[in-house]
């Protein structure tokens, strides 16, 4: 092993102490792979909000098979059962682009986050809070709180439940397996899941629906079949997953978090040579579009985590340019 190598294992068991696998994938080639903290290729991670990204996929395909006319669709379109309360006009010209910019408004100041992880229906109670004093455009991002929408219109449109749609369509062509839909009957239940390495599925709902926005477990090496897949345009072993067209325009800038100055796409995050997905704990998919490397990050939950892009561009990419 080179010494570079061994300097970087030192600084990821040191600084980036909660790290279970690193990958790096190179002109579609793995070029470098390493576990940690016990982690090995059959470990199975929380990638939490790297979730998004995978539901960004999923909303690409449902618009390339007509399931979805257009992103520019009003929300309530999708759902016309639902009852606005009066005097709400804002969410009736909320559309799923807004949802996938995070330029949508809610109406909590502070997530109401205990209320969400015992609610049975997790797309009801964020169309609820959709909408209010905020103005539309104005990014604003929802880690949990939100996104289920999402999950929400795949089934409407689709036919449906998201996994049913997710393992059809996306996971079998690329080989991720992942097992079942997970719910929870206790707090205990889901942060002994969050620690978890050994627990393959999608977190689910009571009423069966899928989380958007956080919940989905995967390997390393699934990680990077997702990065590798956005990099070739959505083509896997000559087949169109998901049209070029979603990637070239989930994977640029539409928005824009000024607080951080980080660009966002559709659920990606954009950076100049290409795009990340990007969970807590330290969960990263890197694509770097111009030197053809993907970088796959699993991280077991901390919080304050070290930014992983850093470590990536400073440390990681160097060695394989």
């Amino acid at each position: 092993m080179k010494k570079s190598m061994i300097d970087l294992e030192r600084l990821i068991e040191t600084k980036y102490e909660n790290t279970a696998g690193i990958t790096v994938l190179k002109n579609g080639n793995t070029v470098y792979e390493s576990y940690f903290n016990g982690c090995t290729p059959e470990s199975r991670i929380h990638v939490y909000s790297v979730t998004k990204s995978i539901v960004s996929i999923l909303i690409g395909i449902a618009v390339d098979r007509g399931c979805i006319k257009s992103i520019h669709q009003k929300v309530l379109d999708f759902f016309p059962d639902y009852r606005v309360k009066q005097r709400e006009k804002t969410i009736q010209n909320i559309t799923l682009e807004h949802l996938l910019t995070m330029t949508a408004p809610y109406k909590y100041k502070f997530a109401p986050y205990i209320k969400y992880f015992t609610s049975e229906d997790g797309v009801t109670f964020s169309l609820d809070l959709l909408g209010g004093r905020g103005k539309i455009g104005d990014f604003r991002y929802t880690p949990l709180i939100g996104p289920d929408i999402l999950s929400g219109i795949l089934i409407k449109t689709a036919g449906q439940s998201v996994f049913d749609f997710a393992s059809e369509n996306l996971f079998s062509p690329l080989g991720i397996h992942v097992s079942r839909n997970i719910t929870f009957q206790s707090k205990e239940e889901q942060l002994a899941f969050n620690k978890a390495t050994d627990i393959s599925g999608w977190v689910a709902d009571e009423a069966g629906t899928n989380t958007a926005g956080w919940g989905l477990t995967l390997s390393l090496t699934d990680m990077a079949k997702i990065g590798q897949l956005c990099l070739q345009k959505g083509i896997w072993d000559g087949r169109q997953i998901v049209s070029a067209n979603w990637i070239n325009e989930s994977t640029k800038e539409h928005s824009r978090w000024e607080k951080n100055d980080l660009p966002y796409g559709y659920l990606w995050w954009v950076h100049p040579d290409g795009f990340s997905a990007m969970g807590d704990g330290g969960n990263v998919i890197y694509v770097n579009t111009e030197k053809h490397i993907v970088v796959a990050i699993a991280s077991l939950f901390k919080r304050n985590a070290r930014d992983r892009i850093e470590l990536i561009k400073e440390y990681v990419e160097p060695l394989f340019l």
